[in-house]
């Protein structure tokens, strides 16, 4: 082996290490850090900058941000895009430009997808005490903006001389390509040491594989969910992100086809089925579909497949009312296994399911029960097509009809994202997912912000994929920013700008649970101190303009469809701005098909709140723990 070194800044190292990295699943090849987002200050330019500089768009690809909390989320759209086997690292300054990073970082490890972040801190040397944006602790010397990294990080290393990068950036790729392991992962680098000099050994800079594991289920483990699928009469899959992250949607098919087990999905997991699959039931929980909750609470058995199981899709521990229901759990992670006292089948999805098909070679649920579960389904159907509401399309649209305009429009392959507001509980219940990667719902954060950066991210994954950003206002407002980066790069992302006057879901939870809409309208206040006044004159679409993107104004169904039409031809970044109207109840999305818990006031002196907490407590009674 050879000893033979080479002399380079330990930023410049970093980097030319990071563009020797691969993983490798199923016998193909991808680069693990497929380029680096930026942001430079005094914490990074002289370091990261300079070596990011020297080694060339060839090495390294840079992509210029606008906020730093967006380019994690445009590095997490990618990875997710990617199916975790690809993602981009992010580097920021210290300071602000650090603490900018914890709401993404937070984001992906949540949301169990990988990204790596570089952030500048202090000088390790403390020659220079405090130094601009240093934040000083009076008894731990130690500590920076950067600790507040750690909770939300699956590895966290302060890099505090050059030769520790070795071992930290080693321990690094080993987390971001554990599929049970990965999410945010931070290196912080105090700006003294990016610049510092060092012998590095050359094998730290030799090609380096990472091969994304399968693991097999345990034979004992997998007797027993064969044993429990058996015995079942109303078993129901419930299918979570790790049925995409695996690339288990052929398997979960060859499942249900085998065996005639219906598939609700959860927001990560919807698309692991066609949406006209005949055993798929579209969402499931609080968001879900009637036919997919009316199986739930009858289900004797439910079969996880990588799902968290969060209050969303458990209504709050309402939904499963079967006295007798059991679970099986599928999951690469133990820890999401072991939920709800479940037989556990700790492995891939797409192992775990396709040994699960050959061990129940035969065995089909009783006729009756797949007749029921597709009468319900297309029931439904007949729910989606009265939402959309295809009728008169000289209309102002609802909400539900934007929808509606959009799935007349968008291809097999195109990618529809959100995260956050009233669109997620819609197009839960509502959207025909046509392909795996076409429901990109960022659901467990429910971030606002999200959308347009992720959506860059998505592009950059996926250049030839018509990409749309659905947001409404108060989304738009947290973080229009990337649209400058959309623009400059020349992705043609489409964003879907819904305007509704506030934040529209937060002020139907409020009515519901006696907050009486309070603080959720976005308008001047009235003589009595409250936003009850006329709506803000803002121009939401003016601003998007402003931003470098073309812009489609459409004030009816009509001219919804058209601009949407227009957009997904276009070849640059198009906003298609709708106003929606709020005031016309149909057609609108159904109500919820289950509970979500939210506390309500125990003591209040407005009726609203006393009526909602009598509610409260007529549905909290069917709680249940599964034990």
């Amino acid at each position: 082996m050879s000893h033979s070194t080479i002399r380079l800044t330990a930023a410049q190292a970093l980097v030319r290490f990071l563009a020797a990295q691969y993983t490798e699943r199923d016998g193909v090849r991808h680069r693990l850090i497929a380029g680096t987002w930026g942001i430079f200050g005094h914490g990074n330019v002289a370091g990261l900058g300079q070596a990011l500089m020297e080694a060339g768009e060839d090495v390294m690809p840079y992509h210029q941000g606008r906020n730093e909390q967006a380019m994690v989320h445009a590095a997490v759209g990618y990875a997710r895009q990617r199916g975790r086997l690809s993602t981009q690292a992010v580097t920021t300054s210290i300071g602000p430009g650090a603490t900018n990073l914890v709401t993404g970082a937070a984001l992906a490890t949540v949301n169990r997808l990988p990204v790596l972040l570089l952030p500048g801190d202090y000088f390790a040397s403390h020659s220079a005490d405090p130094l601009l944006q240093q934040l000083e602790h009076p008894v731990e010397a130690d500590v920076s903006v950067n600790d507040t990294l750690r909770p939300v990080s699956r590895w966290f290393d302060r890099i505090t001389r050059p030769e520790a990068l070795i071992p930290s950036a080693l321990n690094a790729m080993r987390v971001l390509t554990d599929p049970a392991e990965t999410g945010a992962v931070t290196l912080a680098l105090p700006q003294d040491v990016q610049a510092e000099a060092f012998d590095w050994p050359e094998e730290f800079f030799a090609e380096r594989v990472w091969r994304v594991r399968r693991p097999a289920p345990d034979p004992a483990e997998l007797a027993d969910a064969v044993r429990a699928v058996r015995a079942a009469r109303r078993p129901l899959v419930v299918a979570g992100g790790g049925v995409h992250h695996s690339g288990a949607e052929d398997a979960l098919k060859a499942f249900a086809d085998a065996t005639g087990i219906p598939v609700a999905s959860t927001q990560a997991g919807k698309g692991s089925l066609r949406h006209d699959h005949p055993a798929d039931l579209g969402g499931i929980g609080h968001t879900g579909t009637a036919v997919s909750d009316d199986l739930a609470r009858a289900a004797d058995l439910v079969i996880g497949v990588g799902t968290r199981y969060t209050d969303f899709t458990t209504a709050s521990g309402t939904l499963f009312q079967n006295p007798e229901v059991r679970f099986v759990n599928l999951n690469v992670t133990a820890f999401d296994a072991h939920k709800l006292a479940a037989t556990t089948l700790v492995c891939d999805a797409r192992t775990g399911l396709t040994a699960l098909t050959e061990a129940l070679a035969g065995h089909r649920v009783d006729a009756a029960y797949e007749a029921a579960y597709r009468a319900g389904k297309e029931r439904w159907e007949r729910v989606v097509e009265a939402a959309f509401g295809a009728g008169d399309d000289s209309v102002v649209p609802t909400q539900s009809q934007v929808l509606g305009a959009l799935d007349t429009v968008v291809g097999d392959d195109d990618v529809v994202i959100n995260a956050a507001g009233s669109l997620p509980g819609d197009l839960h219940k509502l959207w025909r997912a046509r392909s795996p990667r076409q429901y990109h719902l960022e659901y467990g954060y429910s971030c606002m912000g999200y959308e347009i950066p992720a959506a860059i991210g998505v592009q950059q994954a996926a250049p030839d994929t018509p990409v749309w950003a659905l947001v409404g206002d108060g989304t738009y407002l947290m973080m229009p920013t990337e649209i400058v980066t959309a623009v400059q790069e020349g992705l043609p992302v489409n964003v879907v700008l819904v305007q509704n006057h506030g934040y529209a879901s937060i002020g139907g939870l409020s009515e519901s649970v006696g907050a009486e809409r309070y603080g959720t309208a976005y308008r001047y206040r009235a003589a009595d101190g409250s936003f009850t006044g006329a709506p803000l004159p803002v121009d939401l679409a003016a601003n998007a303009a402003s931003l470098g993107m073309e812009v489609l104004r459409a004030k009816t169904v009509g001219e919804l469809r058209a601009a949407l039409a227009a957009a997904r031809a276009s070849d640059r970044p198009t906003c298609v701005h709708v106003e929606t109207d709020v005031e016309r109840a149909a057609p609108a999305a159904p109500p919820a098909e289950a509970w979500w818990d939210v506390p309500v006031a125990e003591v209040a002196a407005r009726e609203p709140a006393v009526r909602a907490r009598a509610r409260y407590e007529r549905e909290a009674a069917a709680r249940r723990r599964h034990l």
